[in-house]
Formats: C-alpha cells, structure tokens, sequence
C-alpha cells in the first residue's frame, strides 16, 4: 500500500491452484504463475542485469539480503497470558547508505515477503536518488484482534529484539500495513531507553510532537500523483476529467484519491478490505467515501453508488487504475481484462511478471512501485535529516523538494525506457540497479 511505507489494506484475494503459483482465467494451455514474492523480486533484478550486462560477482551480491534477523516476540496479552510472535527484520543492501523500510504487522506476513519488500525498497530509494539502502521488517500477528496495550507491549519487545540491528545511521524503520505514527514513536522511545538518549533518526512517520515531518502522512499519495500527472503529459492524456479506480482505500489509496479528485480527475470506483463502490456517471467524492468509511468501518453503502468486488473493480474501464492494496493483484489471471491507460502502483508487487508483459502489449503504461509510490521513502528522508539537524521544514518546502525529486526520477526512467525499448519498471530497475551496482564497485568488498 504501497505505503510501503505503504497503507493500512488487507490482501485481495487471488485463485491459487497451490501454493505459491496461479493459474490464469483464460482458455487454452497456460503457464502456472509464480507468486512467491522474492521470486519476483529476483526475477525483476535478474532482467534489469541482464539489460546491464552486469558482472556475475556483482548479481550475487545485489540479488540476496545483506542481513536477516529472525526473532521470537513474548507478549503480555490483556488477560494475562502470553503469546509468543515471531517477526523479522532483513537489510538487504546498505551499499549506498543505511537501510530504509517499513514495518508491517500482519497474519499472512512471511520471511520471503519481507526479503522481497526489503529489496525493492533498495531499489527505490536509488530510483529516486536518496542516500539510503533497502530494508524490512514485519510481525505475524493480527492487529485487528488486539488491543492498544497489546499492540503497546509487542512493539517494544519487538523493538529491544530488533535493536541489535538498526539504529539512526543503521536502518530506520517506518510505517506500513496496520502500523503508524503511534507504533512509531513507541519503536523510537523504547530504542531511546536503551542508549539513555532521544534518537529521533531511530523511525521515520513518527507524530510531529516527537520529531515527524510536515507532509509525511501525505507523502506516498501525493508522489503518486505528480508521477501520475506525468504520466498524463507523456501519454497526452488530461488528467481533468479522467475516470480513476483505486483499489485499497488506506493511507495511500484514499489520500490519493483525494488529490486527485482535487486536480481535476473523476474518482469512478474506490474499495477496501470488505468491498468497493462505483458510480460511473457522477462519480466519487473521496472525503464522503472517507467519512463513510470512519463512521461504519466501511466503503460499502455510501449513497449514490453501487457494490462491487475487488476482482471487478480491477477490471473497470478507466483512464487511471490504482493498486493500492498488497501483492499480487494483477496478474496473469486477471492482465487480459485490464481497461486502463495508466496503473500506477501506490502499493509495493501489486503487478506480476507475467502480467507487466500483457499491459505493456496492450499499450498499458505501467509507473512501477518503485517510482509511483517513492514519496513515502523521499519525505521520510527529510524527516530523518531534520531529525538528525534538529531543523524542521514548512510543508511547502517538504511538497515542493518532494515533486523535485519526484518528476526527476520520472523523466530519468522514461528516458530509459526510450533508450533500452522497455516498460518502465524494466527501466527503473536498470536505473537504480545500475546506481547501487556503481556504489558497491566503487567500495569494494571487505576483507
């Protein structure tokens, strides 16, 4: 979602033939598709070194994590028992700085998805330029099933298990699924009472009272949207008047949402977790939508519109479609019916291997997670450099350093993507692949 650092969502489901591996609704012999998400991941590094004929030393050390920690987490629940989680935290790569990343907290959360998430986050933040490297974390767990105090106490034994490993000019953990600004600030207070200082550089998307940034919360979503308007100039399409789905109605999708409905667009189809809403003709005003949702805990009911499932709101006709949500949403199963000009994916994996090859040969332009959704890791690097300076920003200078930064990074990829002939994720990944490859030539392996 994604925020990640992506949004509070919860995984649309997918039809599984067995573990692992999907097979598409079409007629006719088809190949079974792979969804392990380090899978993925690897997959995408492989292609993009091939593009960059980079050296087999050099595929061997940028394709597997740094580091993987793997911890047990015994938590005091409220009736008195204890429960013992287990959580993870990968850095895999610190080449070009300390590793970045989100923690999640969710029951289908895996080692694989977490090592996945951990290395797009290292290519994301050098598709956008910022100092840091790629790393994850995430805790099996269901936040929806506990309450405050539980989620109090596992975070801070999360956190003094996890301490060995980050640290301000270490790895900065963030927010991402069904974590927040609160969970934030208990990660940075427990990790400042073991080094009896205040380490706000600790975490980023803390609240402002403890060293947050203006413009943090916003931050994915309004990435995505200068990315998306740039998209719209390149594919001359106006982005006033265009029809937009957004699936996943969470920190990312909605606030998207919003800004977009703010620049013109027309928000036709929105969902969440328990189910979408549509109106075609009218469309959506994502401040009722987000109202409703506050109020009843959902999107489904809102005057004026009409029920739809996840599956089918994928598959709407629009000029904008919006994964928000987790992995794996469009996918061989479902590329074929994709009716859209632009997706771009506000979630980290919403889009397959095999999938981007249908959508980039249906014209589909595809703005690739690790672009689209690179506001939330920019913005939070100017939270961990003010923290670091003790020098806050106004938001308008947080939004406008963010929309530098973000329409760079565009231009940089589509500039590849005319170059080698490729979609743009293939050449974001030979953008950022080739700055870390760059880094850690240039550094050398030690001993």
């Amino acid at each position: 979602m994604a925020r990640p650092e992506t949004s509070k969502v919860t995984r649309m489901p997918v039809r599984r033939e067995k573990p692992g591996v999907v097979s598409p609704s079409t007629t006719g012999p088809v190949p079974l598709e792979d969804l392990n998400p380090f899978h993925i991941a690897e997959s995408q590094f492989q292609n993009a070194a091939n593009y960059l004929k980079l050296e087999p030393w050099l595929r061997e050390i940028l394709v597997k994590p740094k580091r993987q920690l793997i911890v047990s987490i015994p938590t005091r629940m409220d009736d008195g028992s204890y429960r013992v989680f287990e959580g993870y935290r990968v850095q895999h790569n610190i080449a070009r700085g300390p590793a970045k990343g989100g923690i999640r907290y969710h029951p289908g959360v895996t080692l694989d998805e977490v090592k996945a998430l951990a290395s797009w986050m290292t290519w994301k933040c050098a598709t956008v330029g910022i100092p840091f490297g790629g790393g994850k974390g995430g805790v099996i767990c269901n936040p929806k099933e506990m309450s405050q105090g539980e989620l109090e106490r596992m975070t801070r034994r999360y956190t003094a298990e996890i301490s060995i490993i980050i640290g301000p000019e270490v790895d900065i953990p963030a927010p991402d699924v069904y974590t927040n600004a609160q969970t934030m600030a208990w990660i940075m207070d427990t990790y400042s009472m073991t080094r009896n200082t205040t380490a706000l550089g600790v975490v980023t998307g803390k609240p402002l009272a403890v060293g947050g940034s203006l413009g943090r919360n916003e931050a994915t979503a309004r990435g995505c949207t200068y990315v998306i308007r740039e998209a719209c100039r390149e594919k001359k399409l106006s982005l006033k008047g265009a029809k937009v789905v957004v699936q996943g109605f969470g920190n990312a999708g909605a606030i998207a949402a919003q800004l977009l409905h703010e620049m013109g667009a027309k928000v036709i189809a929105v969902s969440d977790s328990r189910g979408g809403i549509i109106n075609t003709k009218e469309g959506i005003d994502p401040d009722k939508a987000m109202e409703r949702k506050t109020k009843k805990g959902t999107l489904v009911g809102l005057p004026n519109t009409s029920k739809i499932s996840n599956e089918d709101l994928l598959t709407t006709p629009c000029d904008i479609l919006v994964p928000a949500a987790l992995e794996n949403q469009i996918t061989m199963a479902n590329a074929n019916q994709i009716q859209t000009k632009i997706v771009a994916e506000a979630a980290n994996g919403p889009t397959t291997p095999g999938a981007d090859k249908v959508l980039y040969e249906k014209g589909i332009m595809v703005l690739p997670d690790i672009l689209a959704n690179a506001g939330g890791v920019t913005v939070s690097y100017f939270e961990w450099v003010q923290g670091l300076q003790s020098f806050f920003w106004t938001e308008e200078e947080v939004n406008q350093r963010l929309e530098r930064i973000m329409v760079k990074a565009f231009n940089e990829v589509l500039q590849r993507s005319k170059e080698f002939k490729v979609n743009m994720r293939t050449a974001a990944y030979i953008l950022a692949v080739g700055k870390v490859a760059e880094a850690t030539r240039m550094r050398g392996i030690y001993p």
